[in-house]
């Protein structure tokens, strides 16, 4: 009997403690101590927590401003720096094209004074040439001149037969051959 009654209190027990779990049905007491503990807790954390965790909220957001104008103002600078770059790249090729054409045009000016040069020089060899030629020229024609005048010479001595002075002789060649127009003025 005895585990009968106990098994019988256990029953209620049981009945009651599932009657008084139940999470849904309204428990004013429940609702007190539970809003009291919130606020408690709530007010404990708005003096103590909430302060530093805003603070340092507001510092990371602060942070992450900072870092964002530093990285525009980092962009900014490297687009200057890149576009002063190509200013200064722009400027070089075009100073190394000036100095491509100069030195294209000094080449070309002083090939053509080498030309010029070397055509004088040429015209200046041409022209003693000539000069050395003709000047040949009058020697043959004066050693022919002169062994004309002897081979007249001989000749008209071996005619006649007799030996007239030499000195006579030649003034009289002469004369004569001078009198003949030499081959400038027959050509």
């Amino acid at each position: 009997m005895i585990t009968i009654a106990l098994l019988q209190a256990a029953e209620e027990a049981a009945q009651e403690a599932a009657q008084s779990q139940n999470l849904l049905s309204p428990n004013g007491g429940l609702m007190f101590w539970t809003l009291v503990t919130f606020v408690f807790l709530f007010l404990i954390l708005y003096k103590f927590v909430f302060p530093p965790m805003f603070a340092a909220v507001e510092a990371r957001e602060k942070a992450l401003e900072d870092a964002i104008e530093a990285a525009k103002r980092d962009r900014d600078a490297a687009a200057q720096l890149l576009a002063e770059q190509q200013r200064q790249i722009d400027a070089s090729r075009n100073e190394a094209q000036k100095i491509i054409v100069e030195g294209r045009q000094i080449g070309d000016k002083v090939r053509a004074q080498m030309i010029e040069e070397t055509h004088q020089q040429q015209q200046q060899m041409l022209e003693r040439a000539r000069r050395e030629i003709e000047q040949e020229k009058e020697r043959a024609i004066d050693e022919m001149r002169r062994e004309s005048v002897e081979l007249a010479i001989a000749g008209a001595s071996k005619v006649i037969e007799k030996n007239l002075d030499d000195q006579s002789n030649r003034k009289i060649v002469e004369t004569f051959l001078s009198s003949i127009p030499t081959g400038k003025a027959s050509r």
